[in-house]
């Protein structure tokens, strides 16, 4: 992070994919990742170690991370639901894993069949795992909060829990907690509140990203408020591809091209190539015919006289 000042995470690979229901071809997936590393982007969320039956979407995995390892500089991340995931993560050579554990219990019944403790139990054996490896070897491990602004199914979550929730997973043995918008209820005021909150109960060192998405129009605005209050990392995914939108024409993840440009625009370094970044779009358009990619930036172009503020 010494030579950058936002680390732009991107999602789609995982996020964006396993939102849709046609599946993306292996060697497209490869391409998309090989590209958006050449235009800078340091980090990829490149799948899930779920069942293929679940997400068919997700079943290349594997073979997949084996390849984004491949990619000199680049921090290879994937989600994991459970010890199991975590297991064949960290034998794929995953860099970083990442366990969700929603703050409303009973999203987290629906979404992982399982409740707030057995997660916790879950974050304990992976750590554990982590743990018993070589220091060289082991995965940063993130414990994320979704659900942490809301859910469709409980409404908003009470503070309490979800300051008990942040703390448990520390002691749980994660490296940090990440929070996630995976409602797209967030708006910049619960953004600050729920940063200072989490951070109280946490540690200031356990938080420093957060996924969130643009269902209602507010992702930059949040993201915005994320970088005030001091955190790092922004997840994103190219052309806003799949996320939870609630709206027609609304977007579910926050559009990486229109967050690398603001970013720009500010003067904040990322390491990213904007013409590069755009010019991926075509992997996915390609890939996936007739599959909606937003984005401001790509339909608008860089203002005339553009130079990098950065």
């Amino acid at each position: 992070m010494a030579e950058i000042d936002v680390l732009v995470s991107e999602v789609g690979p995982r996020d964006g994919l396993q939102s849709i229901t046609r599946i993306m071809p292996t060697a497209a997936k490869k391409a998309w990742i090989s590209a958006e590393a050449a235009a800078g982007l340091r980090e990829i969320e490149v799948g899930s170690f779920v069942p293929a039956k679940l997400l068919p979407q997700l079943a290349d995995t594997a073979e997949i991370v084996a390849h984004a390892r491949t990619i000199p500089g680049l921090t290879v991340a994937v989600l994991v639901p459970n010890a199991k995931g975590a297991e064949a993560a960290i034998k794929a050579g995953a860099h970083k894993i990442t366990l969700p554990l929603s703050v409303s219990e009973t999203h987290s019944l629906a979404n992982l069949r399982r409740t707030h403790e057995q997660v916790l139990a879950e974050a304990k054996l992976i750590a554990e795992m982590i743990k018993a490896l070589p220091t060289s070897e082991r995965p940063h491990f993130e414990g994320s909060l979704s659900t942490v602004f809301g859910c469709t199914l409980e409404g908003m979550i009470p503070d309490a829990q979800v300051a008990r929730l942040a703390e448990s997973l520390m002691a749980a043995g994660c490296d940090e907690v990440g929070l996630s918008d995976t409602t797209g209820f967030a708006d910049p005021a619960a953004v600050k509140r729920l940063i200072t909150l989490v951070k109280a109960a946490a540690g200031d060192a356990a938080l420093t990203g957060i996924h969130l998405h643009n269902t209602r129009g507010l992702g930059l605005a949040n993201a915005l408020m994320a970088l005030e209050c001091g955190l790092t990392t922004l997840d994103s995914s190219l052309g806003g591809l799949g996320g939870c939108p609630f709206a027609p024409g609304a977007s579910g993840n926050i559009v990486t091209e229109d967050l690398c440009f603001m970013l720009a625009a500010m003067g904040l370094r990322t390491g990213i190539d904007l013409d590069a970044l755009v010019a991926v779009r075509s992997i996915l358009a390609e890939a996936l015919p007739g599959e909606p990619l937003y984005g401001f930036l790509p339909d608008a172009g860089l203002p005339l006289g553009w130079k990098d503020a950065a």
